[in-house]
This record gives structure tokens, C-alpha cells and sequence, in this order.
């Protein structure tokens, strides 16, 4: 018993010098890595908030040398790369951590993500879409058809960018029937010209059915039935136009007085413009207004009493200088100077401007030449907005 206790007494010292020993030799280690990794690391980053990029990528750089297998350098460093356009090392940087054999499944496809996203911003739009395409399944798969449909839409591959379209649609990802309409518009034009009007009034009737509340479809119909010779059935579709989305008459205003005069419907279609005008009023209405009342027994000077009503309603530069149009002024000599004067000050407001982006042109666009985005125009002019 008395051997017990001195074995024990011996060995409490023995067990207190090996547990001081590893504990010494544990923060020797823990000094020496944060004397590697972390301090590179944290200078990056302290470069990087101060806006400093090529600072932050030397000390990212270094980082990555100390520390080979560090994923998230990796991936600081090819964005850091992405964002100063050095495409070509940041596609290098990604495509070293994806041909890693213990790279883990999330990083692996957190990785394929960058290196797609180094393709679209370099420009290099066939290997960006197969990177892209190894992302179904995949959390980024959102995002990756997204991409793709961007792609599609800009190389004009509609049948390519429809199905893309359907899967995210079916997929619950939003609803691309407005979408896939334009598609469709945009195949039947490419049919109107190759003089395949038949095929082009197939595709169109498609997309109406598909998005009834779309305006485009609508008027692109009634253009194509006007081209035909078939005033009737274009005036039948924007009728229909004027019930699925009223909004968008002031696009169709002029085509509208074309196929009233074209069926013999001028009265109708009058009655039905002014009474959408009293509704809501549009500079494009009006001047149909104006148009098909020159053409009723009405005195010629009633027509432009319209744009009187409407100067009483809202001030409007484009309706003063339409109604000087067939004003007399008191020196007549000076009315050419005046008119022209109005004529140069209203280009600008007769304009359309994208929502999105800001981007006016003198003509509508379904889909904004500036920023891409489908259905960013308002149907009214600048004035109006």
C-alpha cells in the first residue's frame, strides 16, 4: 500500500511535466500557422476593403503558397482576378481547384459556378454554356438556365432559349410564358422574312393562345393580316388587343386607323378610341383621334380641338405643337420659325425609354437594345411617363 503511494506521488510530477511539454509544443504549432496562413490572409483582406486589388491579390497569392489546399483563397483570388477582367488567371485559378481529387462536392460545384461566370464575362459564350450545362442539378442550377437563356436570346437560337424557358417554367422557377410568346414573335418574323406569311400567322396564333395577355402577339398578328390584305381579321385582332391588354393600344393606334379605313369601320373604331382616351389618355390615341375625325363630316378645325381638350386636361409640349400646326398666328411670317422651333423641342419627349435601364429610343422594342430586358418600354412616350 505504502509502494502505491509512492509510485503515485512519483508519477503526478512526471504526468505534469509531459502535459506542460505538449502543451508548449501545441502553441509552438499554433503560433507558427498563424504566422503563415491567417496573417497573409487578413492583409488581403485589409486590402481588399480598402479597395486596393492589386495589393490584395499579391497577399492572397502568398497566401495560397503557404497554404495549397485552402479552397476559399482560391476562390477570393479568382474573384478578385474576374473582377479586374483578368479573365484568363481567374479561369486558371478555378480550374486548378476543380481537377483537385479531394475537392468536396459543394466546393467542386461552387467552382464549376466561377469558372462559368469567367467564360460569360470574357466573352466566350460556347464554353461558358458547357460550363453552364454541368451545373444541372446542382444548387446553382437557378442561375446556370438563367445564363443560358441570356446566351440563347443573344445568339438568337429561339427553339434553344424556348426550351430553356419550359424547364424553368415547369420547374416553378417563374412564369416564362410572356417569354416564350416573344420567342415565337420573334421566329415568325424571321418567316415574314423568308415570305413564309402562312408559317408566320401559325407561330403567332401560338403565341396568342399561349400568353392572351400579351400585347405583342396581338399586334405583330394584325400587322402580318394587314400585309396579307385582310384588313378585317387585322382589325379583329386589335379588338381583341384592345380587351386582353387596353394599355398597349397607344402602340397599335396608328395600325388601328390603317385597318378602320381599310374595312370601312372608321365610326367604330372612333367611338371606341375616344372612349378608351376618356379612360386614359394618350398623345398616340389622340392623334388616331384626330386622324379619323379629319375623315367624318366634322369641320376640319374640330379635330384639333382635341388637342386643345387635352392642353386643358395636362400641360403637353408634343399637343401644343401639333394644334399650331393648323393655327394661323397674327405674324404669319414668323410661323415656320415658331413651328420649327416646337417641331425640334418635342423630339426628345416623343421617345420611348427603357424602365430598366434608361435607354431611349424613337421607336418601341419589345426587348431594350441597351440592358436585354423583354417588356421594359411603356407604351407612352416620354412626356407621358
Amino acid at each position: 500500500m505504502e509502494s502505491d503511494l509512492v509510485w503515485l506521488l512519483l508519477g503526478l510530477p512526471l504526468a505534469f511535466m509531459l502535459g506542460w511539454g505538449a502543451s508548449r509544443i501545441d502553441l509552438r504549432q499554433l503560433r507558427a500557422e498563424n504566422r503563415s496562413v491567417p496573417k497573409a490572409y487578413f492583409k488581403g483582406l485589409n486590402f481588399l476593403l480598402n479597395e486596393q486589388q492589386d495589393q490584395a491579390i499579391d497577399a492572397f497569392i502568398e497566401a495560397v503558397q503557404n497554404d495549397p489546399d485552402t479552397s476559399e483563397l482560391h476562390f477570393a483570388l479568382g474573384n478578385l482576378f474576374r473582377r479586374r477582367g483578368e479573365y484568363d488567371r481567374a479561369v486558371r485559378v478555378h480550374e486548378h481547384l476543380l481537377s483537385r481529387g479531394d475537392l468536396a462536392k459543394k466546393d467542386r460545384e461552387r467552382a464549376q459556378h466561377a469558372l462559368a461566370l469567367d467564360f460569360l464575362k470574357a466573352g466566350l459564350l460556347d464554353r461558358a454554356e458547357d460550363a453552364l450545362a454541368k451545373l444541372e442539378g446542382t444548387p446553382f442550377e437557378g442561375q446556370a438556365r438563367l445564363a443560358l437563356l441570356a446566351i440563347y436570346e443573344r445568339s438568337r437560337d429561339w427553339s434553344r432559349a424556348t426550351a430553356i424557358a419550359q424547364k424553368m417554367h415547369h420547374a416553378g422557377q417563374g412564369d416564362f410564358s410572356t417569354r416564350q410568346a416573344h420567342y415565337l414573335c420573334e421566329q415568325a418574323q424571321e418567316r415574314v422574312g423568308g415570305n413564309d406569311l402562312e408559317g408566320a400567322r401559325t407561330l403567332l396564333e401560338q403565341a396568342r393562345t399561349l400568353a392572351l395577355q400579351a400585347p405583342r402577339p396581338h399586334i405583330d398578328l394584325a400587322h402580318l393580316h394587314q400585309r396579307m390584305g385582310q384588313p378585317r381579321s387585322a382589325l379583329s385582332s386589335l379588338q381583341t388587343l384592345i380587351a386582353a391588354a387596353p394599355a398597349a393600344l397607344p402602340l397599335a393606334a396608328t395600325l388601328l386607323v390603317e385597318t378602320a379605313r381599310a374595312s370601312g369601320q372608321t365610326a367604330e373604331v372612333l367611338d371606341r378610341l375616344q372612349e378608351h382616351y376618356a379612360a386614359a389618355p394618350s398623345l398616340d390615341v389622340l392623334d388616331a383621334i384626330v386622324a379619323l375625325t379629319a375623315e367624318s363630316n366634322a369641320p376640319a378645325a374640330q379635330g384639333r380641338l382635341w388637342y386643345l381638350r387635352h392642353l386643358e386636361a395636362e400641360p403637353s409640349l408634343v399637343a401644343a405643337a401639333k394644334w399650331m400646326v393648323g393655327e394661323r398666328l397674327e405674324h404669319e411670317q414668323y410661323h415656320p420659325l415658331v413651328q420649327r422651333a416646337l417641331d425640334h423641342a418635342t423630339q426628345p419627349l416623343t421617345r420611348y425609354r427603357c424602365a430598366a435601364c434608361g435607354f431611349e429610343a424613337r421607336q418601341h422594342f419589345w426587348q431594350c437594345p441597351g440592358c436585354q430586358t423583354w417588356d421594359s418600354y411603356p407604351a407612352r412616350r416620354v412626356e407621358e411617363l
